[in-house]
């Protein structure tokens, strides 16, 4: 699949994800990523497209990748665009009437079980055991397991036409009666998809739930299986993640969990952009700066313990501030990070967002090994001019309470360090150390 190019032309393709982050994708969930590029190469002014030729590449992208769907609207109008017709084929016109006859034998064999579900004094009756339920309903209502697995097959068709709200709730439905473990699974995994392709965050985030614990409970004694599982759940999760402020913090929750932090290591690092960026945005946000403050120090030693599989300018970043401390490189590699962000479809609404984060990351880390500090350097060092640079220190001072002044005669920002006293220093280096030493005492007398 092509990669598009950043409006400046900076952020090469050895930068672009698609191809990494397709292999663990839905088909129906690259398509978005394919628009993104597609819309990369239209000029925002003009509304001309620049590269007449990667244009053409997605949309025979976009062909190949909808062309098994039953989309057969959108697909004939792909085609005919890729070949200069005004009308499709008649084959597009046949395999539409064979989906709409499916759907009409789906649709007659749920009826009536769909017709029972919306009826209050059936649903009164449902319990949370399945098997009573399906009695229940074959007693009373003469409902049988094909009409179950009917629900299941309308779903799917459901989902392959484009129409993911009914999908949705057709493998809702059967996951309510449905005792078959793997295609009840296989239902969740196609809910979450349905919820994230209709940006229906809250419920994206239940199913979500849902499937992290199937993985975790239903394929403990598969390491495989549960590797695959946990690299699929962790790019489709990147979709609220970005989306969703709520999604947030029990996504990071979820990337940090060691089972998933494996994975990420193990099976796709180059999601260690997202959780960079992820991480970094969420300085301001974090309801918890303990645990902020943890995913911080594990995302740095981790971007350093991968940097032999994975690089970018974003993971370079983190290097060369939090691991270097190279001040002019973690200058440099920010300025062409905020072009990758600009690139990705994940990332491009939370470009500006990082850009500032990570310039108080430099504020901080510069302050921390100095006591008076030109405005002049300081404005180098977070990529502003002198005076965009002075603004956004006043700003920093007065949100954040930071001690600290600006002398504006000699033109240098004064950080008040306190004193550490010796007893205090002797505190913290010693805290945690009883509680280390039991675990020890504990480990050695096994």
């Amino acid at each position: 699949m092509p990669s598009a190019a950043a409006p400046n032309g900076v952020a090469s393709s050895e930068y672009d994800l698609m191809l990494k982050l397709a292999q663990h994708l839905d088909r129906h969930m690259i398509f978005p990523l394919l628009e993104f590029n597609a819309g990369q190469l239209v000029d925002d002014e003009s509304g001309e497209v620049r590269d007449e030729a990667k244009a053409r590449e997605i949309t025979q992208a976009k062909y190949s990748l909808l062309k098994k769907t039953n989309m057969t609207d959108y697909v004939a109008n792909l085609y005919c665009e890729l070949e200069g017709l005004q009308e499709p084929p008649a084959e597009f016109a046949d395999k539409k009437q064979k989906v709409f006859s499916q759907l009409q034998k789906y649709e007659q064999e749920t009826s009536k079980i769909i017709e029972l579900l919306e009826r209050d004094d059936v649903v009164n009756n449902l319990r949370s055991d399945k098997v009573a339920n399906l009695e229940y309903l074959k007693r009373e209502h003469e409902v049988t397991m094909d009409m179950v697995n009917a629900l299941f097959d309308l779903g799917n068709l459901q989902y392959s036409c484009g129409n993911y709200a009914d999908a949705s709730e057709m493998l809702y439905r059967f996951r309510v009666l449905s005792t078959d473990n793997d295609k009840v699974a296989y239902a969740t995994w196609g809910r979450l998809a349905c919820e994230i392709l209709t940006m229906n965050w809250e419920s994206a985030m239940e199913e979500l739930q849902k499937v992290r614990e199937t993985i975790d409970s239903k394929l403990s004694q598969n390491p495989l299986a549960q590797l695959q599982h946990r690299t699929a759940l962790t790019h489709w999760a990147l979709f609220p993640l970005f989306n969703f402020e709520k999604a947030r913090e029990p996504i990071l929750e979820l990337f940090f969990n060691a089972g998933f932090i494996n994975s990420i290591q193990a099976n796709c690092p180059w999601i260690l952009r997202y959780l960079v960026v992820a991480v970094i945005t969420n300085r301001g946000r974090a309801k918890n700066l303990g645990v902020h403050q943890k995913q911080m120090k594990d995302i740095v030693r981790i971007v350093k313990q991968e940097a032999y599989e994975y690089q970018d300018p974003v993971t370079r970043f983190v290097h060369a501030l939090c691991i270097d401390f190279d001040f002019e490189e973690a200058q440099r590699q920010l300025v062409l990070a905020e072009e990758v962000l600009r690139s990705d479809f994940f990332l491009l609404a939370h470009a500006d967002d990082f850009v500032d984060s990570a310039r108080h990351l430099i504020f901080e880390s510069y302050c921390k090994i100095h006591a008076r500090i030109s405005l002049t350097d300081l404005s180098a060092r977070l990529g502003l001019d002198a005076d965009a640079a002075e603004k956004w220190i006043v700003n920093l001072i007065r949100d954040t309470r930071l001690d600290a002044k600006i002398d504006y005669k000699e033109g240098t920002v004064v950080m008040n360090h306190p004193p550490s006293s010796v007893y205090q220093q002797v505190i913290e280096k010693t805290k945690g150390g009883f509680f280390r030493t039991q675990v020890l005492s504990a480990a050695v007398a096994k």
